[in-house]
C-alpha cells in the first residue's frame, strides 16, 4: 500500500505540497472516482489512478546526461559547496535521480545521474568493466614507459593499486586517459605518480556516451535505446 500524494509525487507530477492544491481541483481520480485526499492508502497494481484523465504508472526509469562544470561538488547535498543537483531541474529532481559515481569539484565532463539503483551500481562497479575516458592537461609529456606503466597497473604512493589503464599522449602536456574503474581523484592520482600533475580534467565518454551536442552546465535525457545498451 501506498498513499496517493506519493505515489502522485514519485510519478513526477509535482511536489507533495504543490500536490494539495492540484488534488482540491479534482484532476485526480482513483478507480474512476475524483480523491481530494492526498494520504488515501492505495495498492497501486489494483487501483487504477489518472491524473487529468491520463493513467499514472508511478516513476519512470530515468538516466540523465549531465555536462559538468567546474566548481560543483557531486553530491546531493553540501553545507559548504554548490552540488550538481542545483543544476538539475526540480521535475527530474522528484523522480528520484542521483548521481552515478563521482567528478571531483574541479573536474568537468560528463556525469550520468539515475533512479535506477541497479542500473548505477553496473556503472560504478570495476567487474563490469564500463570505460570512462578522460582528456587531461598536465606538467610534463607522457612519454612510452608512463602507457607501459599505466598498461601494467599503477600501485599508487599510498600503496593503492590500479587496474590496468589506457595512457594515449596526444603531445606535449595532453594526454586521453581510459579507466574501468573509478577510484578516489584515481586519474589525478594517477598521473602524479608518474610526476605528471593535471592541470585541467574533462571526463568525455562513459561506455558508449559521449558529451557531443551537451553544452557545458546542460543536460539531455537518455533515448530508451541508449539506456537499454547501458543494462
Amino acid at each position: 500500500m501506498i498513499r496517493l500524494d506519493k505515489l502522485l509525487s514519485d510519478a513526477g507530477l509535482a511536489s507533495r505540497r504543490e500536490l494539495k492544491t492540484l488534488l482540491k481541483t479534482g484532476a485526480v481520480t482513483v478507480n474512476g472516482k475524483a480523491v481530494t485526499d492526498g494520504a488515501l492508502k492505495l495498492d497501486p497494481a489494483a487501483d487504477r489512478v489518472c491524473f487529468r484523465g491520463s493513467p499514472v504508472e508511478g516513476p519512470r526509469r530515468l538516466v540523465l546526461l549531465l555536462h559538468k562544470p567546474a566548481g560543483y561538488v557531486t553530491s546531493t547535498e553540501d553545507p559548504r559547496d554548490r552540488t550538481v543537483m542545483e543544476l538539475i531541474p526540480e521535475h527530474y529532481r522528484r523522480q528520484g535521480v542521483v548521481p552515478v559515481g563521482r567528478l571531483d569539484k574541479e573536474t568537468e565532463g560528463l556525469l550520468l545521474l539515475t533512479n535506477d539503483g541497479a542500473l548505477a551500481h553496473r556503472l560504478i562497479s570495476p567487474r563490469y568493466e564500463v570505460e570512462k575516458r578522460y582528456y587531461a592537461r598536465h606538467e610534463g609529456t607522457a612519454e612510452a614507459a608512463d602507457v607501459a606503466a599505466f598498461a601494467e597497473g599503477l600501485r599508487l604512493r599510498d600503496g593503492t593499486l590500479c587496474r590496468p589503464a589506457i595512457l594515449k599522449p596526444l603531445g606535449p602536456g595532453e594526454s586521453e586517459i581510459t579507466l574501468t574503474e573509478g577510484k578516489y581523484h584515481q586519474v589525478r592520482r594517477m598521473m602524479a605518480s608518474r610526476g605528471m600533475p593535471v592541470l585541467y580534467l574533462r571526463r568525455e565518454r562513459e561506455g558508449s556516451l559521449g558529451l557531443e551536442g551537451v553544452e557545458r552546465g546542460a543536460l539531455r535525457e537518455l533515448t530508451k535505446e541508449e539506456m537499454e545498451a547501458l543494462g
